[in-house]
């Protein structure tokens, strides 16, 4: 379930629709949850389907660390890309803001970390990376745990209108980590090895 500050927009021809921000998101703020509706399909479910239903698919899913499809019910599935994504997922079934989104300002993810099966040519926003490729969760890790890192303890200081979405064991994970019982999870827990 995306946030409920957000509204699908026609951003350009380029990229086609987008969810942007109706009010300030501030960070640290959940903007994602996978939640009941969204729809997971096994390799074997995807490859049974019609070609016309695997394009919409391959178009508005991402891949779990089991390599399932998931396909988001609402208009998360209009996120779009960018090196300079104001979003991360975690390894908590949800997406995190890592910094401040304004009111107009689109949500965006960094494609690197959806377990894309092909690489691909993104729009050139001034960053030493130009192609997303299917390895990019290996080789940027790192760098995604320390954005992360920096805003997962702010869950407590903002409000989290996602939070009721979360299920009742990734909740005592969030606790856990929150109370440094137990180390933050890296995002990298959701790489297909595929």
């Amino acid at each position: 379930m995306i946030h409920p500050h957000t509204e699908l927009r026609f951003i350009n021809e380029t990229v086609g629709n987008g969810v942007v921000a109706t009010k300030l998101i501030p960070k640290g703020t959940i903007t994602w949850v996978m939640d009941p509706l969204d729809r997971e399909f096994t390799k074997e479910q995807y490859q049974q389907l019609d070609s016309q239903f695997r394009d919409i698919l391959d178009t508005y899913t991402f891949r779990n660390n089991k390599g399932n499809y998931i396909l988001c019910w609402d208009h998360g599935r209009f996120v779009n890309h960018s090196f300079k994504s104001n979003c991360l997922t975690t390894a908590y079934d949800f997406e995190i803001a890592i910094r401040d989104i304004q009111p107009g300002e689109e949500l965006t993810d960094d494609y690197g970390y959806l377990n894309i099966s092909e690489p691909f040519e993104a729009a050139d926003e001034g960053t030493h990376r130009k192609v997303v490729y299917p390895d990019d969760l290996l080789n940027f890790h790192k760098d995604w745990d320390a954005q992360i890192a920096s805003v997962f303890f702010l869950l407590e200081s903002v409000q989290q209108p996602l939070s009721r979405f979360l299920t009742d064991s990734t909740k005592a994970r969030i606790e856990k980590v929150l109370k440094k019982e137990t180390e933050l999870a890296s995002i990298l827990e959701n790489y297909y090895k595929g």
